[in-house]
């Protein structure tokens, strides 16, 4: 079994096209694969799969709570709060805005008469489903939550829980090098970078490669929306990590027509990429 990452530092550049691609095409060769999308904040694999989904479970985060009793509104748990989710007014309660806050338990550090303790919040939830013989799992962070790297974490222990039943795990991440990007990619074996050939998609790529050779992770680079004559400017940024381009996803028409159908990429580059994901041991 293997968790592959499919990756980029820039939006848009296709890895949920490529994700989804790679996924069904691995399943038609008889594989048992489990498709991950991490991309809490935005997840649309099941929509590029036509997959309806079904909630698994809800995602808790701990959050500060107040007992007013023991509370003497001295203001110290708001002036420690780095997120702005405790107001404090002279001689007045603490007012807690609960969407703001993060969980990091300074307030409840920095109380002197103890009166924070800890509740709890849904900040988003993990869905499943099937289709095209690939079994989907989606993280969904809930509107106006800040942190959906906690959203990630639990899908990574639903993938370290399921992983033995599958021959491959896809994991499809958001787009940057936040933490909900190091989360998800902690769990993976190897990674595809998926760029575009433009100036942003190159500068973007750079960040994603460092990144993956500061986690020592094997990686290959995927072009995709590619025309002829567009090397250089990826390759200029990848020669500094000794890459070349593995694969080329065109910028077609059909390919296009194909994506806002719902129906899977297919190309030579996908064979291409499946039978890399093949070849790891």
């Amino acid at each position: 079994m293997k968790i592959i990452g499919i990756t980029g530092g820039k939006g848009g550049t296709g890895k949920s096209t490529i994700s989804t691609a790679l996924a069904v095409e691995l399943a038609r060769k008889g594989k048992k694969i489990f498709l991950c999308d991490m991309d809490a904040d935005c997840p649309n694999d099941h929509l590029l799969l036509g997959i309806e989904r079904k909630q698994e479970c809800a995602v808790h985060q701990r959050i500060a709570k107040w007992d007013f009793d023991k509370c003497d509104n001295c203001g110290k748990c708001a002036k420690v709060c780095r997120n702005n989710a405790i107001v404090c007014v002279e001689g007045t309660p603490p007012i807690f805005m609960a969407k703001q806050c993060n969980g990091c338990g300074a307030c409840v550090i920095e109380c002197p008469r103890d009166a924070i303790s800890w509740d709890k919040k849904v900040v988003g939830a993990i869905y499943k489903g099937t289709g095209f013989g690939v079994d989907l799992l989606s993280c969904e962070l809930e509107i106006n939550e800040p942190v959906s790297e906690i959203v990630v974490a639990k899908a990574c222990e639903i993938i370290a829980a399921d992983k033995e039943k599958y021959d491959y795990i896809i994991v499809d991440t958001a787009a940057g090098t936040h933490c909900d990007v190091i989360a998800a990619l902690g769990a993976c074996d190897a990674a595809l970078c998926i760029t575009e050939p433009t100036p942003l998609g190159a500068h973007d790529l750079e960040l994603i490669c460092k990144l993956l050779s500061r986690m020592n992770m094997d990686f290959e680079v995927v072009v995709n929306r590619y025309e002829a004559g567009q090397d250089e400017i990826v390759a200029r940024v990848i020669s500094k990590y000794s890459k070349t381009i593995f694969a080329r996803v065109p910028y077609s028409k059909k390919i296009m027509i194909d994506y806002s159908s719902g129906i899977p990429v297919k190309h030579k580059s996908i064979e291409k990429i499946t039978a890399w994901v093949e070849g790891l041991i």
